[in-house]
């Protein structure tokens, strides 16, 4: 399960948040990841041990190698903790702005207001004349 104050904690750093990166990309050993990285292997497991512990990647044994990739359940759960608060963002402006709107028209007022209209521009005509 990832604590999102972990996953941030882990994705603040650049190098972790550029393997994040690869990783959502596919799936890489470490010693991908290391080569195609300005750090070395042991930093890059250091780097994927601190993404796994906050729940961001898993890893897997293929042979006599480590695959790691993004950890789904982990990610799902950073985006619905995110998503809670987009919701919110949402509503309280939705709130704002229908409390701020002008009252929605109707097809009751708009027959009505169009037959004002009407007689307001055959009162100006006439008055022309």
């Amino acid at each position: 399960m990832a604590n999102p104050s972990r996953a941030f904690a882990a994705l603040a750093d650049p190098t972790r948040r550029e393997i994040f990166e690869r990783l959502a990309s596919a799936p890489s050993a470490v010693g991908e990841l290391a080569n195609e990285l300005p750090v070395s292997r042991p930093a890059v497991s250091q780097h994927l041990k601190v993404l796994k512990d906050a729940g961001l990647v898993v890893d897997r044994a293929i042979g006599t190698r480590r695959v790691y990739e993004i950890d789904p359940n982990g990610l799902g759960e950073l985006r619905a903790w995110l998503d809670r608060f987009w919701g919110e963002a949402l509503e309280a402006f939705k709130a704002e702005a229908e409390r701020d709107a002008p009252p929605t028209a109707t097809p009751k007022r708009d027959a009505k207001n169009a037959g004002v209209v009407r007689k307001l521009r055959t009162n100006t005509k006439e008055k022309r004349r």
